[in-house]
């Protein structure tokens, strides 16, 4: 039995031991009275009765354990020509002074306080000091729409909320201001405490009485101390797309969170305390939460803070550039971006300008790696390209090559095995267990392990509902996929209606919904198509209402700003096609799924609960009109 084998067995057979273990390598005021609490199913808990701190895991230990002087954050910011490095003395230094500032205002233990910042340091300490004081920070992300914004405030109802002036992206400036104070006017929730802090870039005005200057509450705040809180108290909420069209809250806890995470910086990503670890995400997202932030920090290892992108700032040399210039070890991106790079320098030549000598491996997940970008960034770098997989939800990998503990040989278009604690199965409709290289649903075996969701911001009925019903005893991935004979995972892609751009996942279903708003739209149907940069786009179907005599043309500028004002750019909705009608089963159910296989050429059988085969012709031709091509 291999090391992999025998820890996957145990962490499955043996999980309370397992993660018992793993636990030590954290810092606790209290320890736990069980490592796992299954006295309310299917409401696990983590470490109950345990309690610590994670910005004290994150910064305070490593100063106290002689990391005070090694760089903890490098912020590199080709757009405002910036780089700077703080020290893990400087970044606690700075956070518990912020921490301060939130406590001058009435924050502390369980309160909830909003972020809403682009990629500079101070988005990492806004995170830190809630974490430092008790409070459930909510990350959303800088380029979402007010409309947006104000959901989410409305949901987690912060006392506080800290933005910025702005943001760069590429050579514009974007406003962050009038945003903010658009959804604080759409919320129902009126925050009455905003932190702003003024780029030189670009500068904000503030609302007298709301708005504090983050510089100048800094320069009087005096620091915070860590606030301890249980295991099973919140660290923090991140919305996440539901089909519904209304956000979920994603609940992360502290003490599972820290444990898992620090274990996955070792097992999966090999990297070790003092080494440059680099995830090329926003904060805005599950994985700037776990791998810019939280899982290197709390791994005493340097963690790089990109705000630029892979081409155009200034070339598609920009991530070798970040590489050979910190010396990176390890890399975690999208495909997308990899993608975005082949397409600007598709023999690699910007890679022969850069040292890349000490970087070890490219980690890339958020989407299907499809083989030809594999293959791609394989031949390019000569280092292992990992494919690993993962959710908002689950907060790290499920399934990986994990580097720390057995490196498999890889398979393009799998992503290797399930990570120790991830019990995954493939099930048909009704829940029996498929045999090899079987397409069925991929779920996973109750309990999930520490880190993952325990449940969603004040919803315990739809996390059961969202997640669990489908398969009672099994959390429901929404994925589709296989198991090989070799135990690699096949991902094959969602099975609901949310559709994943550029590795972030919006929901159909809000579009939808947005778009259903135009005056002169009778019904809609909006569906992710395969896209060769970004994974998926959406595309819209709209039928006209009647004596609604309009251009297909203007129609689509109208939707395409429509879509942006409510979700924002980061959507990428710019195509859609005037139809006579949508198809539908005679129960009235759009065939979205069948429209899908048209829009991506694969092989389609009409429903037999179909009311008119003859519509999905002219689906064909509607799709061909836009530009889609059909085989």
């Amino acid at each position: 039995m291999g090391r992999y084998e025998e820890l996957y067995q145990r962490s499955i057979n043996d999980p309370e031991g397992f993660w018992g273990e793993a636990a030590e390598a954290i810092t606790w005021y209290k320890k736990w009275d069980r490592v796992l609490d299954d006295s309310n199913k299917p409401f696990y808990r983590w470490f109950s009765g345990g309690e610590l701190n994670t910005c004290y895991n994150a910064l305070d230990r490593h100063v106290e354990g002689g990391r005070a002087e090694q760089t903890a954050l490098i912020y590199d910011s080709p757009v405002t020509k910036t780089v700077k490095r703080y020290t893990y003395r400087e970044l606690l230094d700075q956070t518990a002074r912020f921490a301060g500032v939130l406590k001058g205002l009435g924050v502390k233990k369980g309160d909830r306080v909003v972020i809403y910042m682009p990629m500079i340091p101070q988005a990492a300490m806004a995170m830190l000091a809630c974490a430092r004081l008790g409070a459930v920070h909510s990350v959303v992300f800088g380029g979402f729409a007010p409309h947006e914004l104000a959901i989410r405030i409305d949901d987690a109802k912060p006392d506080v909320i800290i933005s910025a002036s702005g943001a760069i992206e590429g050579s514009k400036l974007i406003e962050y201001m009038p945003m903010l104070n658009k959804a604080i006017e759409l919320a129902k929730h009126k925050p009455t405490k905003c932190v702003i802090f003024q780029r030189p870039q670009v500068k904000a005005e503030l609302v007298p009485g709301r708005d504090h200057d983050w510089e100048e509450m800094l320069s009087k705040a005096e620091p915070a101390a860590c606030v301890p809180v249980l295991a099973t108290d919140p660290l923090y909420i991140l919305y996440t797309s539901g089909t519904t069209g209304v956000p979920k809250g994603v609940v992360r806890d502290n003490g599972g969170h820290a444990v898992a995470l620090r274990w996955s910086f070792e097992h999966i990503y090999d990297t070790k305390p003092g080494e440059v670890y680099w995830s090329a995400s926003d904060v805005g997202w599950v994985v700037g939460h776990s791998y810019i932030i939280y899982g290197p920090l709390l791994s005493g290892c340097t963690t790089v803070l990109y705000e630029g992108k892979p081409i155009g700032t200034p070339d598609a040399g920009a991530f070798w550039r970040v590489i050979s210039e910190h010396g990176v070890k390890v890399l975690f991106t999208a495909p997308t971006a990899f993608r975005a790079i082949k397409k600007e320098d598709p023999k690699g030549e910007f890679v022969s300008k850069y040292d890349l000598s000490g970087f070890r491996y490219l980690f890339l997940a958020g989407e299907r790696l499809d083989p030809d970008t594999y293959h791609w960034a394989h031949d390019l770098l000569k280092k292992p390209v990992i494919d690993h997989w993962w959710q908002t939800e689950t907060g790290w990998p499920i399934t990986a090559n994990c580097m720390g503990i057995e490196k498999f040989p890889i398979k393009p278009g799998s992503s290797t095995k399930p990570v120790p604690g991830f019990n995954v199965k493939i099930l048909d409709p009704g829940g029996k267990e498929l045999g090899p290289k079987q397409e069925g649903l991929v779920a996973v075996k109750l309990p999930l392990p520490p880190g993952t969701l325990p449940t969603l911001w004040q919803a315990d009925d739809r996390f059961r509902q969202s997640y669990l019903s489908t398969f009672p005893g099994y959390y429901f991935t929404s994925d589709g996929g296989n198991i090989d004979e070799d135990g690699y995972v096949y991902i094959m892609g969602r099975v609901d209606d949310v559709i994943n751009v550029a590795g972030h996942r919006l929901s159909t279903g809000e579009m939808e919904e947005i778009v259903s708003t135009h005056k002169d739209v009778a019904e809609c149907a909006v569906i992710g198509v395969g896209d060769g940069l970004k994974g998926q786009v959406p595309v819209g179907f709209v039928v006209l209402k009647a004596g609604a005599q309009r251009a297909e043309d203007e129609i689509k500028q109208e939707l395409v700003k429509l879509i942006r004002s409510e979700i924002g750019p980061i959507a990428c909705f710019k195509e859609a096609a005037v139809v006579a009608r949508l198809p539908k089963t005679r129960s009235g159910k759009i065939l979205r799924g069948t429209m899908r296989k048209i829009a991506d050429s694969e092989e389609y059988k009409a429903p037999s609960t179909i009311d008119d085969p003859a519509i999905l012709d002219e689906i064909k031709v509607a799709l061909r009109r836009i530009g889609y091509a059909q085989k």
